[in-house]
């Protein structure tokens, strides 16, 4: 499966995780100005993006530049739609990470919810339909994913997945070291 040629669809009880749409907008809006949200968010070697959007026209043009970059095939960023109330509450984003550095062609897992989701049950359900399949979407030996010492519910949810925390750094793009990342293999 190549996942720049067809964008994959997973559901489970509770979430449809989908490619992200323009017509999302409105929804993932209050995501990305959601400020209780914010610290939950990946923005390591993003070029300064922190991804807080405090307008819808900021919002659009992020949602524009993730659909440029996926059909670029760069990383894909999905919906993630919760079934019970029939809107996108956050996104996942996969990339497969090519570095020098031990996390070297590893999927990158980053997932965004509404700071009403960030809560092990909710994220748990995320992150178990998601991960099993990252290795064949991006044909990686491995996921990691971020979860900072403050993100205790996160965590809890990511570990019920099988991830360890790793004891290396993230090396980014200009040799910072970053610290927080997860592995499952």
């Amino acid at each position: 499966m190549n996942i720049y040629e067809k964008c994959p669809e997973l559901e489970n009880e509770k979430f449809v995780i989908r490619c992200i749409q323009q017509e999302d907008c409105d929804d993932l809006w209050k995501v990305y100005s959601d400020k209780n949200a914010l610290p939950f968010f990946n923005s390591d070697n993003c070029d300064g993006d922190n991804f807080y959007y405090a307008t819808k026209e900021k919002m659009a043009e992020a949602i524009g530049f993730w659909n440029m970059a996926y059909k670029e095939g760069w990383f894909v960023r999905f919906s993630i739609v919760d079934k019970g109330v029939s809107c996108v509450i956050g996104t996942v984003e996969l990339c497969l990470r090519v570095s020098e550095d031990v996390f070297h062609n590893m999927g990158i897992l980053r997932v965004d919810v509404r700071s009403d989701y960030e809560q092990q049950n909710m994220l748990y359900d995320i992150f178990s339909l998601v991960t099993p399949k990252i290795e064949e979407m991006l044909g990686c030996k491995g996921v990691l994913t971020k979860a900072p010492i403050y993100a205790v519910e996160r965590i809890e949810a990511i570990q019920k997945v099988g991830f360890t925390r790793s004891e290396h750094l993230l090396t980014g793009k200009t040799g910072y070291g970053y610290d927080g990342y997860w592995t499952i293999k």
